[in-house]
């Protein structure tokens, strides 16, 4: 296989790593700090691990930067490596806790914010994952979002798939964040993974879609591994279903073992399924890199996203694991 592949050079550190991407984002924040006219409260919205609470910490360190290095910070002033180091003070986090955001965590967060900064002249408040957030949480929020003390800055963050609230959205700034291209993508996997080649980080990024978190984590559990070998047994002429029950049951028991990170392996079935009717209709797409079935209409490969779906619907329902994943697998290898 040959590779091209684009070295890029960045505008923009943090913590002296390159931050790619989110020119739009950048050009915003910088033009607000470059002429002290930042919002009370930034709503960051975009997909999932393209770097938005990455870059919540950068404008963190920036707005509090000795030196007013304007939207990357200096990197050196005892400021910027309190907030390099998460051990700043005046660095608050709020992260969902079980999957959902909670009214006690907002409300010890309102009593925080009740007393001055200890020593930053802006203390930053980052709220992880918005679209968590419990109804009376939120409800909870709204004033001080619309009215925070004085010297606070928060900054909310929000997968675009996951659903905001219109009250939370009316009361902030949004900056929209998006997906980063493959070459960015793979420059990010391999620098923090030294050991990585090109063509395997060319491979994650295009199953993340441009999204170094997720390329990470699939990198770091070796879900592409498991994957590929499900969509071997998927597009194997030979398979045949149900004749192969204890080939299935024992594929089915390592899905369930993959525990949370099942929901991910669902997305790169969907990805395969979704390259597979790009190539049903004669289209191309960027991500598409294995086999498909070619015995298989649109309306079956529609069927087998309905049926993950559906196990999504029923592990959200704490069904067991293992027999949601013995279901679906039977789903999938049928014609």
């Amino acid at each position: 296989m040959t590779v091209e592949h684009q070295i890029l050079t960045p505008d923009f550190y943090i913590a002296s790593k390159p931050f790619y991407g989110q020119k739009q984002a950048k050009n915003l924040l910088g033009r607000s700090i470059a002429s002290d006219r930042l919002a009370h409260a930034y709503l960051f919205r975009g997909p999932e691990g393209v770097g938005k609470q990455l870059f919540a910490r950068a404008l963190s360190a920036a707005v509090n930067c000795n030196a007013g290095n304007g939207l990357t910070g200096c990197g050196v002033c005892s400021s910027c490596i309190k907030f390099g180091a998460d051990s700043h003070p005046d660095f608050l986090l709020v992260s969902p806790e079980k999957g959902a955001i909670k009214i006690d965590q907002i409300r010890k967060l309102i009593k925080k914010l009740s007393f001055a900064p200890y020593e930053a002249k802006i203390r930053v408040v980052l709220i992880e994952d918005v679209h968590t957030m419990r109804q009376e949480a939120a409800n909870s929020l709204l004033k001080t979002l619309e009215e925070p003390p004085e010297n606070n800055l928060l900054i909310l963050t929000a997968d675009s798939a996951g659903k905001v609230l219109q009250t939370i959205i009316s009361r902030c700034q949004t900056i929209p964040f998006y997906s980063l291209t493959f070459d960015e993508t793979a420059d990010i996997l391999r620098r923090d993974n030294s050991e990585l080649d090109l063509e395997t980080a060319l491979l994650l990024a295009r199953l993340s879609e441009g999204s170094p978190g997720k390329a990470m984590l699939y990198h770091r559990r070796e879900l592409v591994g498991f994957w590929k070998d499900l969509i071997a047994l998927l597009t194997d002429p030979g398979n045949h279903g149900d004749k192969e029950v204890s080939r299935l049951l024992h594929i089915a028991e390592s899905m369930a073992g993959l525990k949370e990170d099942l929901t991910h392996l669902f997305g790169l079935i969907r990805l395969w399924i979704r390259d597979c009717l790009f190539d049903l209709y004669g289209q191309e797409t960027d991500t598409q890199i294995l086999n498909t079935r070619k015995d298989w209409n649109s309306e079956q490969y529609f069927a087998k996203l309905q049926a993950i779906d559906q196990a999504e619907k029923e592990l959200n329902r704490n069904c067991n694991r293992t027999l949601v994943c013995e279901v679906l697998l039977f789903q999938l290898c049928r014609p």
